[in-house]
C-alpha cells in the first residue's frame, strides 16, 4: 500500500495568519497538519496505480474501496490493457469479492478492516516520525512541479528514540522536503540512509543506498494525495546475506469513491 501521512494538528486559520516566511519548525508543523488531513481523506478516493517491483513487469490496477477496505483490479500489464478474456476474469473476481465481503460475519469484516487500518497506521507513523526524527533547516524557495516551494534539509536529530523497528532506519538517514508555500503540502520528500543502522530484534543492518521518494499532487480542494512513490532498500542479514529491493509506484485518475450498488 501507499505510504500515508503525518499526525500533528494545527488549526487552519493559523496557516493564513503568516504574512512573512515562517521558520523551519513552523513550516514542518503546518505541513504535518496538512498531511494529517490528507491521510483522513484518502479512503474516500478511488484511483489507478502502476506498480513495478525489482525490475519485473509493470502492472496497472484500478483500486476501489469495497466494504471498508481496498481491492485491486488488474487493468494492464507492461502498458498493454488486459485482453477481453482477462477483463471478463477480472470482472468475475470483482463480483466474487463484493459478494464475499457482503456475506462476512461482523467479526470477519471487523478483522479485515482492522488489517487495512493497521497498515494505514503503520504508514502514518513512519511519515509522522519524519517530522520528529530530524532537525530541519530552511534552504530557500524555488519552483517545483509548477508550485512555489520552501526547500528544507533534514538531518538526524540528536536524542531521537524511534518508537518501533520500522522507524529505526530514520536514525541513519538525511533528507530534503519541498513544501508548497500556499498550502504547506508536501510536493516532494526525499530521504536516504547515509550510515548503516542495526535493527533491534533482527540480525539485520540497513545499509547506505536505502532511499525513498514521495511526490504528492492536489486531487480536490484542500486534498493532496500521492502521485509517485519510489523506494530502494539495501540490507545485510547476519553480516553475510545482502538483500536488495526496489519499487516504483505511480498514482493517477483519482475520483471520489462511489458506493457500489446492491
Amino acid at each position: 500500500m501507499r505510504p500515508r501521512y503525518a499526525l500533528l494538528l494545527v488549526p487552519l486559520p493559523f496557516i493564513a495568519s503568516y504574512a512573512v516566511t515562517p521558520d523551519a519548525r513552523m513550516i514542518i508543523q503546518l505541513s504535518a497538519a496538512a498531511s494529517q488531513r490528507d491521510w483522513q481523506a484518502d479512503p474516500e478516493y478511488s484511483y489507478s496505480e502502476r506498480v513495478q517491483q525489482d525490475d519485473k513487469q509493470v502492472n496497472a490496477y484500478r483500486v476501489d474501496m469495497i466494504e471498508g477496505s481496498p481491492y485491486q483490479e488488474l487493468t494492464a500489464v507492461n502498458g498493454v490493457p488486459v485482453s477481453s478474456d482477462q477483463r471478463a476474469d477480472e470482472d468475475r473476481k470483482l463480483k466474487k469479492v463484493i459478494n464475499n465481503r457482503r456475506q462476512e460475519s461482523p467479526d470477519e469484516k471487523a478483522k479485515r478492516i482492522a488489517d487495512f487500518n493497521k497498515e494505514r497506521n503503520r504508514d502514518r507513523l513512519m511519515l509522522e516520525q519524519l517530522t520528529q526524527a530530524f532537525d530541519f533547516k530552511l534552504q530557500g524557495v524555488q519552483k517545483l512541479n509548477g508550485f512555489s516551494v520552501y526547500v528544507l534539509d533534514a538531518t538526524p536529530r540528536a536524542g531521537y528514540h524511534p518508537p518501533n523497528t520500522e522507524t529505526q532506519a530514520l536514525t541513519g538517514m538525511q533528507g530534503r522536503l519541498w513544501i508548497d508555500q500556499k498550502t504547506y503540502q508536501w510536493v516532494k520528500v526525499e530521504a536516504k540512509v547515509v550510515h548503516p543502522v542495526s535493527i533491534d530484534g533482527f540480525l539485520a543492518k540497513v545499509e547506505p543506498g536505502t532511499q525513498f521518494e514521495l511526490e504528492k499532487k492536489p486531487v480536490a480542494d484542500g486534498v493532496w494525495l500521492p502521485a509517485h512513490f519510489a523506494m530502494e532498500s539495501h540490507a545485510k542479514i547476519l553480516d553475510v546475506i545482502h538483500h536488495h529491493r526496489q519499487e516504483d509506484d505511480t498514482y493517477y485518475n483519482y475520483t471520489k469513491a462511489q458506493t457500489l450498488p446492491n
